[in-house]
């Protein structure tokens, strides 16, 4: 099947060319992969130059990421040192350097492991229509429009946030579930609290019942045993062939519980 690629100086003039026969090439890991096993859901590929795609710049008290930064990018800054480790467990170098930011937000189950990260740390999505939280984003990713840059708020303290991969081929496997956890505290007490589960739904989904069980609270055992005692409210957990529904809800807990004793004693 033949292809139509497109080329824009701007995001713009590509926000401008997309359509439903259209997608947009970023690191090129899904949009080729799709491509390589004769999906003829879309006839175009459309691409930008457009510098800002590419750029990582500080904003007050975030940072911004063009859609197009690659998962190596965020590895090398400093500034995102908090978010490394969750990039370097996104597939080998050959991945992470291709692999942007921007597409793994549309990464399929069980996939999209950086974007349960976003997810916690509570990341604006910005598209052609405006900006969102990454939680409205997320539930309506399919028709969200070209994305040109993701938000990332800067954790005060950066043990504030943590983060957990479970994967039956390590370093680089699909996940059985990974979380990530932002734990901002004032005064001993933890406030504002976001705990977000990867491969237990469509897309990355937010542990609604750990995060009340844990708001406000100081964490200590009994609270981590009061969270995980309701992890699996807000989450879906599928069956695929990594896994069973079955099991994902049987470890889910255990799992919570480990990411969050070590950040206990971090």
């Amino acid at each position: 099947m033949a292809f139509t690629i497109e080329t824009y100086a701007t995001t713009a003039e590509a926000a401008r060319a997309m359509g439903a026969d259209a997608r947009f090439l970023a690191g090129g890991t899904l949009v080729m992969r799709d491509v390589n096993a004769g999906d003829q859901s879309f006839t175009r590929i459309i691409r930008s130059t457009d510098p800002a795609l590419t750029a990582i710049r500080g904003t007050g008290d975030g940072i911004s990421v063009g859609a197009c930064v690659t998962l190596h990018q965020i590895v090398a800054n400093p500034d995102l040192a908090f978010l490394a480790p969750v990039a370097r467990q996104v597939g080998g170098p050959q991945v992470r350097n291709m692999g942007t930011v921007g597409g793994n937000l549309f990464a399929p189950h069980p996939y999209g492991d950086f974007t349960v990260a976003l997810l916690a740390i509570g990341a604006k999505v910005t598209t052609a229509q405006g900006q969102k939280p990454v939680d409205d984003f997320l539930r309506d990713r399919d028709r969200s429009g070209l994305v040109t840059e993701i938000l990332i708020p800067r954790p005060r303290d950066p043990g504030s946030f943590g983060w957990h991969k479970v994967s039956r081929t390590k370093p680089k496997g699909a996940s059985v579930m990974s979380i990530a956890a932002y734990l901002p505290r004032e005064g001993g007490r933890i406030r504002n609290v976001r705990i977000a589960f990867g491969a237990m739904g469509g897309h990355p989904l937010r542990a609604t019942g750990a995060e009340r069980a844990l708001e406000g609270q100081s964490l200590d055992a009994s609270t981590i045993a009061r969270a995980a005692a309701v992890t699996l409210e807000g989450l879906s957990p599928p069956t695929d062939p990594l896994a069973s529904e079955w099991y994902r809800r049987e470890v889910a807990a255990v799992h919570l519980t480990r990411l969050l004793t070590r950040m206990e004693r971090s």
